[in-house]
């Protein structure tokens, strides 16, 4: 309805979502409350939070929401976070105190159904595609959490309109707190209207849970992998066709077998055993009613 996207495709047309508000934060968590008709419900699925809520519905909150200052941030969990999770369990206040958490894999997706689950797919890809597309208003401040300068430059010949205003953190700034705290630093000074954190997989949801500790914050933030990769033709996505079955990660380890080749491989069973523990207590408090 608001934009074709492969988190679509094939997907059962969402709930229409009226309003939204963010609660109060503290330091040590986020509160979120949501004065929607009808409620977005949040389950847990694998040991992670998953928000049931369509991506239409996701673009139609944000857009509806996007003048409000409050500072909330929204996180897309796949398989690697969901392993990650599931081995470090300190990371999940990230996930947990996210305004919104949207699930970012197809296999998840898949997976869930057998609980049985409803989890519909919205990537980040997608979705930032979609707010520069339809959300993003000419002026609007936009702060930018990025792995390089040439994305930056991309981004800014792409869209001349926009006031972007941009940092790239040398890498390995997950282990830098000095660094680190730039990051959330920058993003808390530049009042933007939308923040996209872009560097990755748990340094970008540490950032956004940190920025949420600040009473000064402001915007939409949203933790995005590679959006802006694919945004600008850095990176190329998979086609359509294997978005739509689940195949996207045989077409990024093509890709990238030099990088990708030993998440994948130590990935896939730690996810099944996490799936074969869940899925039969799924089926169970069902039947119990």
């Amino acid at each position: 309805m608001l934009c074709v996207s492969d988190s679509m495709a094939g997907g059962r047309p969402g709930r229409s979502i009226i309003s939204a508000t963010v609660g109060k934060m503290s330091e040590a968590n986020m509160t979120v409350t949501h004065s929607i008709m009808p409620a977005i419900e949040r389950r847990h699925f694998l040991g992670v939070p998953f928000d049931r809520i369509a991506f239409d519905d996701v673009v139609r909150l944000i857009s509806d929401t996007r003048d409000d200052p409050a500072y909330r941030y929204i996180v897309t969990p796949n398989v690697d976070h969901i392993v990650r999770l599931a081995q470090h369990p300190e990371l999940l206040p990230y996930y947990e105190n996210a305004w919104l958490t949207l699930c970012d894999s197809k296999p998840v997706s898949m997976l869930a159904k057998a609980v049985p689950l409803t989890l519909p797919r919205v990537t980040g890809a997608d979705l930032t595609a979609c707010l520069f597309g339809l959300v993003i208003r000419d002026g609007d401040h936009i702060t930018m959490i990025a792995p390089s300068q040439n994305v930056i430059d991309q981004m800014r010949t792409r869209f001349p309109r926009l006031n972007i205003r941009a940092h790239v953190p040398p890498y390995g700034v997950l282990n830098n707190p000095a660094e680190l705290q730039r990051c959330v630093d920058f993003a808390v000074q530049e009042k933007a209207d939308f923040i996209f954190v872009a560097i990755g997989s748990p340094q970008s949801e540490k950032i956004a849970y940190e920025i949420s500790k600040d009473p000064e914050a402001t915007g939409i933030c949203l933790c995005i992998g590679a959006a802006l990769e694919f945004m600008t033709g850095m990176k190329k996505r998979a086609p359509r066709w294997m978005s739509r079955t689940g195949l996207e990660w045989l077409h990024r380890l093509g890709s990238d077998p030099g990088r990708l080749w030993r998440r994948y491989l130590f990935s896939v069973l730690p996810l099944l055993g996490l799936a074969v523990r869940e899925i039969p207590r799924g089926w169970w408090a069902r039947l119990r009613g």
